[in-house]
């Protein structure tokens, strides 16, 4: 049964369709590669990892079976490599939004999960703060030992939360998307609503046929839309362009805005290479 009838537009299909990763008794080396796989895709928020970035000696280990699969998930999660993804670049807020998706598979519930993290982080550190997610109740109850970390945000459950489900839509992008490749960037995405005690709206991710593929600005300012070549559309298909963070060329380079561009199929490329070329995030693009 679908996450919801709108599954495919909304990027949960992929999701509903895959099945958990585990490492079974009598688990086999095989097996172990596809947890590490599994464990990288969750806990890296389905960034792009490269060869030399892999952490061999705790793939070892689990390979090995001298760690668990939990136990393999705290390397991940406290390697520098994990802080130079998502750490480092982040303001707290967002990295505590990031750590309950990565590590429990949901979205905070309220303010006071992220009060409680902020407070554990200045006093005892950050490898105390990963211990928290790892060795909750929460992690063992559904994950346990050998279950590597899934989006249960989506699904009901006992414990869950209501307000969790369309909370997790803005932190799950779809699919394809990579944490650290949304067009909001380092933003936070829930402070707002937490801090409001207020439920979130389900915004289709990139690709949807409605709607904008990403929340407006802090300031609330809807994007501005505009037609290619001063609106002269020519015959045969058109495209809508979605774009974040452009960088309009009588405004600063300080100054970013979101635009909606109307393009030709034979002039897209063009237009693809302009946004590039003035720093912007392509967010979607829908025939229309």
């Amino acid at each position: 049964m679908a996450i919801t009838q709108e599954a495919s537009r909304l990027g949960t299909t992929a999701f509903q369709e895959s099945s958990r990763v585990e490492l079974r008794p009598n688990w086999t080396r095989e097996n172990a590669q596809e947890v590490i796989r599994a464990v990288y895709r969750q806990v890296l928020g389905n960034d792009y990892l490269m060869k030399s970035e892999r952490l061999i000696s705790a793939e070892s280990l689990l390979c090995d079976g001298s760690i668990t699969v939990r136990e393999f998930v705290r390397c991940v999660a406290k390697s520098e490599l994990y802080k130079k993804k998502f750490f480092y670049p982040n303001f707290q807020t967002r990295v505590i939004e990031l750590n309950y998706k990565h590590l429990l598979g949901r979205a905070p519930y309220d303010e006071s999960e992220v009060i409680f993290h902020l407070d554990l982080y200045q006093n005892k550190g950050y490898d105390a703060d990963i211990d928290s997610y790892i060795d909750s109740p929460e992690y063992l109850e559904s994950f346990g030992e050998s279950i590597v970390p899934y989006y249960r945000g989506f699904e009901t459950q006992r414990g869950q939360k209501t307000v969790g489900f369309p909370r997790m839509f803005r932190l799950y992008r779809g699919y394809a998307n990579s944490d650290r490749s949304q067009a909001e960037g380092q933003m936070s995405r829930l402070a707002q609503e937490l801090g409001g005690n207020r439920a979130s709206t389900v915004v289709a991710p990139s690709g949807g046929t409605t709607g904008w593929s990403y929340k407006p600005s802090g300031q609330s300012v809807n994007p501005s839309t505009g037609f290619s070549q001063g609106g002269v559309l020519q015959g045969g298909r058109t495209y809508r362009v979605e774009v974040a963070g452009i960088v309009q060329r009588r405004y600063p380079k300080v100054r970013r805005s979101s635009k909606a561009f109307i393009v030709p199929y034979d002039q897209l490329s063009e237009q693809l290479k302009q946004i590039q070329r003035q720093g912007g995030k392509v967010a979607s693009i829908t025939p229309i």
